[in-house]
């Protein structure tokens, strides 16, 4: 994270967190790890894939934290 503020939800198997998004903060997202963010305030972030990331076939959605709905629809 660059600046702003924000939250990830991240769930892998039976693991699920909200982590909180700040200016310093890196996160990983191993493959096949859900995963969703949102802004608090304007975020600016980096993010990079490693290996590249294959295409748009890779993604798909999902339903994240059951009170993040409401911001979605």
């Amino acid at each position: 994270m660059l600046s702003g503020r924000g939250e990830m939800w991240r769930k892998q198997n039976a693991r699920e967190e909200i982590s909180a998004l700040e200016p310093g903060v890196c996160l990983t997202i191993p493959v096949g790890t859900h995963f969703q963010f949102r802004a608090v305030e304007k975020l600016i972030a980096v993010a990079v894939t490693m290996p590249p990331w294959p295409g748009n076939d890779e993604a798909f959605g999902v339903d994240g934290p059951r009170d993040w709905r409401s911001v979605r629809e």
